[in-house]
C-alpha cells in the first residue's frame, strides 16, 4: 500500500506552527471573552470540584471523568481555578487533536501546499466552537487520524494503537467511543475486503481490544478502586433508558423552511448555510460508502485519511440530529470536513482552490456568530462591557454583567463566606465563579426525574443549609414540562415551603429568588 507520512522535517515543523497558531488565534479569539453559566459553567464546575478532590458522577452531576481530570491537571499545574485556565486547557487538547488531523491529511495527499493546509486548518478551527466543545470536535479528529494510520498500515501494532486511541477516547466520552467502535468496525471490514479476506483477523481483533482495555484503564480502576463510583457510572446509563434519549431533540433546520421575509439577507444566506451542513453530512457518509464499494470495484487506491472519514462521517451525524443545533453539528462534523479537504487536496488546481476557498468560506459564514468576540463586535456592540470573574478580566453582553451583578450582591447578603445557594436548573457556572459547592447532585436539570431521586436531593438541600434560591423560570425549547416547577415539582414545592420569596419590581420577572428562613 502506497505510504504517505511528513518525515520532513521541515515539513512536521510547518505543520506544527499551523495547528499552534491556529490554536492560539482561537484562544486570542474568545479566551476572554463571554461566560455561560450554562453548558460552559458545567464543565468549568466540574473541573474545580475534581481539583478539589471530587469524582465526577458520583459526587457531581457530569460528563465522563477524562476531560475534568484533562482541566483540573491544567488548572492545578498553574493554580487557577478561572474559566481562563479551563479554556487554556481544552486549547492544548484541541491542538494536539489539530495536529493528529492535519497530519492525516497530508499523509493522504500527493500534492502539497502549504496555503491549502493552511485554509484547511481555519476551515477545521472555525468549526471547533463553542469552546466548551473543544473536548467533543478534537475527539473526532483523533479518531480520523487513529482509524486512517490503520488504514494505512494495518499491522498488529497499529491495530492495538487503534484500540489505545479508542479507549482514551471512551475516558473523555462513551458516545464518541460508541462512534469509533462502528467507525473501527467499517474499516475492519474494508480492509478485510480490501485485503481478500483480512489475514490473520483474530489476531488484529485481540491487538485492538487489548488496546481499548489499556487506553480504557483509567476507568476500568476507578470502577473498581473509587467507592460509590460504580453506581453512579451504572446510573448514568441507566438514565439514558429512564428518559428514552440520548439529548433533548430539536427539529433540524432544513434550508427549505427558512423564514426568508423575517430574515435580513446575511441572516438568510446562514440559515440557508447552517440547514445545507446538516444535509451534506448526510450525502457525503451515504455516498461516500457507495463510492467506497465502487472503487474497490474498479482496484483503485482511495487516500486512508478518506476512507477514515466517510466511515466516521454517519456515525458522528447521529450526534449532530440528535440535537440539531450548532452546538451539536460542529462537534459532529469534523469527520465530513476532513474527508472534504481529503477529496480536494488531490484535485486538479482550479477544482481545489476555488472549492476550497467556498468551503472555508461557508464554514466561517456558519460558525463566526458563535463566537463570542464577533458577537460583542458585529450584534451586541456596544452592550459589551468588562467584568471580573474568579480573577479573571471578560468582555461579557450587559444582560450577562447583570446577572453576574446580582448574584454577587445575592450571595453577598444571604450567602457569605462558603455558604452555598441553589441556581437552577440551568446555572452550574454559578457555583463555580463564586466558587461554592452545589448543594444539589443534579446541577444541570434538564430531564424530568423521579419522585424518589427528588427526595434524595432534598436530603442533600436540607444538609447543605443554602442561604438563597434563583430559579430560571424558563421553558427549555418551549416545552411546560421541562419548566423546574413540572420537571421537579417535589423539589421546587420543597423550596416554596422552607424559604421565602424575595420580590423585585426591577428584577427579572424569569427569575424566581428566594432566601433561606434559617
Amino acid at each position: 500500500m502506497q505510504k504517505y507520512f511528513p518525515d520532513n522535517p521541515r515539513q512536521i515543523i510547518s505543520i506544527l506552527l499551523m495547528v499552534v497558531t491556529g490554536g492560539l488565534a482561537l484562544f486570542y479569539w474568545q479566551g476572554y471573552q463571554g461566560l455561560s453559566f450554562f453548558d460552559e459553567g458545567f464543565l468549568w464546575y466540574g473541573a474545580q470540584r475534581t481539583m478539589l478532590g471530587e469524582v465526577p458522577m458520583r459526587d457531581f452531576m457530569a460528563y465522563d471523568i477524562g476531560r475534568y481530570y484533562w482541566s483540573a491537571a491544567f488548572m492545578g499545574l498553574f493554580n487557577d481555578h478561572g474559566i481562563v485556565a479551563l479554556r487554556a486547557a481544552s486549547t492544548v487538547f484541541q491542538v494536539i487533536a489539530l495536529y493528529a488531523g492535519l497530519t492525516a491529511l497530508v499523509r493522504g495527499s500527493v500534492k502539497q501546499s502549504r496555503m491549502f493546509w493552511l485554509l484547511g486548518t481555519i476551515t477545521l478551527v472555525a468549526w471547533m466552537a463553542p469552546q466548551f466543545r473543544l473536548f467533543d470536535a478534537s475527539l473526532a479528529i483523533l479518531l480520523v487520524g487513529s482509524i486512517a494510520f490503520l488504514i494505512e498500515q494495518p499491522s498488529r501494532r497499529s491495530y492495538f494503537l487503534g484500540g489505545l486511541v479508542l479507549g482514551l477516547v471512551a475516558v473523555f466520552g462513551r458516545n464518541h467511543a460508541l462512534y469509533g467502535v462502528l467507525g473501527s468496525f467499517g474499516a475492519m471490514v474494508y480492509l478485510a475486503v480490501w485485503r481478500g479476506g483480512g489475514a490473520n483477523l483474530a489476531g488484529a481483533l485481540t491487538s485492538w481490544v487489548l488496546g481499548i482495555t489499556v487506553g480504557y484503564l483509567p476507568v476500568l480502576v476507578f470502577l473498581v478502586v473509587v467507592p460509590g463510583f460504580a453506581q453512579a457510572f451504572l446510573d448514568s446509563l441507566l438514565l439514558w433508558f429512564e428518559i428514552k434519549a440520548t439529548n433533548l431533540p430539536l427539529p433540524v433546520p432544513w434550508p427549505w423552511l427558512v423564514p426568508f421575509g423575517h430574515l435580513s439577507t446575511s441572516e438568510m444566506l446562514r440559515s440557508v448555510t447552517k440547514g445545507i451542513f446538516f444535509i451534506a453530512i448526510i450525502v457525503f457518509g451515504i455516498t461516500g460508502i457507495i463510492w467506497l464499494i465502487r472503487q474497490k470495484m474498479q482496484n483503485r487506491f482511495v487516500s486512508p485519511v478518506l476512507v477514515a472519514a466517510i466511515l466516521l462521517t454517519l456515525p458522528y451525524a447521529h450526534y449532530a440530529y440528535s440535537r440539531a443545533d450548532l452546538a451539536h453539528l460542529a462537534p459532529a462534523i469534523p469527520p465530513f470536513v476532513i474527508g472534504i479537504l481529503a477529496l480536494l487536496a488531490n484535485q486538479s488546481a482550479k477544482i481545489k482552490w476555488s472549492w476550497t476557498v467556498l468551503f472555508c468560506g461557508a464554514s466561517l459564514l456558519v460558525m463566526l456568530p458563535t463566537h463570542p468576540r464577533w458577537y460583542c463586535a458585529v450584534y451586541a456592540n456596544p452592550s459589551c462591557i468588562d467584568i471580573m470573574v474568579s480573577g479573571d478580566k471578560l468582555r461579557v453582553d450587559r444582560g450577562m454583567a447583570g446577572n453576574w451583578v446580582e448574584l454577587n450582591k445575592l450571595a453577598d447578603r444571604y450567602a457569605p463566606g462558603e455558604r452555598t445557594f441553589i441556581a437552577a436548573p440551568f446555572w452550574p457556572g454559578a457555583y463555580a465563579a463564586l466558587g461554592r459547592k452545589a448543594p444539589m447532585w443534579e446541577i444541570y436539570i434538564l430531564f424530568p426525574r423521579s419522585v424518589a431521586f427528588q427526595l434524595a436531593e432534598i436530603e442533600r438541600i436540607k444538609a447543605a443549609n443554602p442561604g438563597f434560591v434563583v430559579i430560571d423560570d424558563y421553558a427549555l425549547d418551549g416545552r411546560e414540562d421541562l419548566r423546574f416547577r413540572n420537571s421537579h415539582p417535589v423539589i421546587e414545592q420543597y423550596i416554596r415551603d422552607n424559604f421565602e420569596p424575595l420580590v423585585d419590581p426591577a428584577r427579572n420577572p424569569a427569575f424566581q429568588i428566594y432566601r433561606s428562613r434559617q
